[in-house]
């Protein structure tokens, strides 16, 4: 479960190789030309007119390219007749260019929202992507005053959850590169380091292991592990702390995700116990995680484990989410949603149990549903880790 980042996507720890690309590098041409093509099936069942994408992870899915969060407009216009992708000129060469859309940069002196707003011609159902900045939607709301405005995130959401070949061979490349850093960790020496120079550690392997960008890395130790996004600080890691990490990052846009617990030296009183508890909990999880399962199914799987063990009351989060191009994304796992899960469908599995001002605890793998159950593309150890 990521935290706020400490290395945005954008200015991340990078391979040494230049990989900045954000999509699958198997995706070809016709693959974003044929996930445009479902995208405007969609919008038609929906009666979409027009669908605007900026920022996000909405854009580069089609097209491969991922807008930078700037004052300067990149959109993504789609219409059943044309794909376009609208660019400031200074990013134009950032952009690797497709048949499946047109490019059009705009010069310092143009207005984008008018580019925008003559490419949307007529339309009166219009779909905007979920993250685009308000400025910009308010500019295109008074550009096309009679037309309604709606989230695209109807559009993209079932294109999204069901994971291609392409894409859960991404994950789980991911997924292999962080079990080689928890393989490293293992061997470190926590005593005596800072959450915080442990934390810079952990992001230097994830690239070193094969991420092309590290993405985030909790570090939490001691009475600091029961906050589950602890931000690394500046507290020193002694004999008797238990310590959680949880980090990730991408392999051709798609994330990893995976928490391990540890322990400098053998835990004291309740631990263990609360950790067998949380063991047995993430297992039956997984195992809940089939094909024809409901989501909240997985979660009452894990909580109901963690309940008759009586820790329960300290377990105070969902038990997953999806994970794809974001590391947060449908589905997630939570009482209430009664979504079916199906083959294709990613995300994690991880309980945790929180003590406030003692201790806490949580593992995390990534799981996809298949049509033979499911797969886990995180193989490293689950046991608590006894570290010096």
């Amino acid at each position: 479960m990521p935290a706020i980042p400490l290395v945005r996507p954008s200015d991340g720890v990078r391979c040494s190789a230049g990989c900045h690309e954000v999509t699958a590098a198997s995706v070809a041409d016709a693959g974003y030309g044929g996930r445009i093509r479902r995208a405007r099936q969609v919008m038609e069942e929906q009666g979409i007119d027009v669908l605007l994408l900026s920022i996000g992870s909405d854009l580069p899915y089609l097209t491969g390219y991922e807008a930078m969060p700037l004052e300067r407009l990149t959109m993504g216009v789609i219409t059943q007749a044309d794909a376009t992708l609208v660019v400031p000129q200074l990013e134009a060469p950032r952009v690797v260019e497709r048949a499946a859309f047109e490019l059009v940069p705009w010069a310092e002196t143009e207005d984008p929202i008018a580019i925008v707003g003559r490419l949307m011609g007529s339309s009166r159902a219009i779909a905007v992507g979920a993250q685009t900045w308000a400025r910009f939607l308010i500019s295109l709301q008074a550009a096309a005053p009679t037309a309604r405005f709606t989230d695209a995130t109807a559009v993209m959401r079932p294109l999204r959850i069901i994971k291609d070949d392409d894409e859960i061979e991404l994950l789980r490349r991911a997924g292999a590169a962080a079990d080689r850093v928890v393989e490293r960790l293992h061997d470190l020496r926590f005593s005596g380091k800072s959450e915080s120079a442990l934390a810079r550690e952990v992001m230097e392997m994830t690239v070193e292991e094969g991420h092309d960008t590290a993405a985030f890395q909790v570090v939490a130790s001691g009475p600091n592990a029961a906050s589950p996004h602890h931000e690394p600080g500046g507290r020193q890691i002694t004999p008797g702390d238990c310590v959680v990490i949880d980090f990730g990052g991408r392999v051709g846009g798609y994330c990893s995700d995976t928490t391990r617990t540890f322990h400098v030296g053998e835990p004291a009183g309740d631990f263990a116990e609360a950790f067998e508890a949380l063991h047995g909990a993430q297992l039956a999880g997984t195992a809940a995680a089939a094909p024809g399962a409901a989501a909240h199914d997985v979660d009452r799987a894990a909580r109901s484990v963690l309940d008759d063990a009586g820790w329960g009351d300290w377990f105070i989060h969902r038990t997953g989410h999806g994970i794809g191009l974001d590391a947060h994304e449908d589905p997630y796992l939570v009482e209430g949603n009664t979504e079916i899960l199906r083959p294709g469908m990613a995300f994690s599995v991880e309980p945790g149990v929180y003590v406030a001002g003692k201790w806490g605890m949580r593992i995390e793998d990534i799981v996809v549903c298949t049509t033979a159950g499911n797969e886990t593309l995180n193989n490293s150890p689950r046991r608590l880790a006894i570290v010096e």
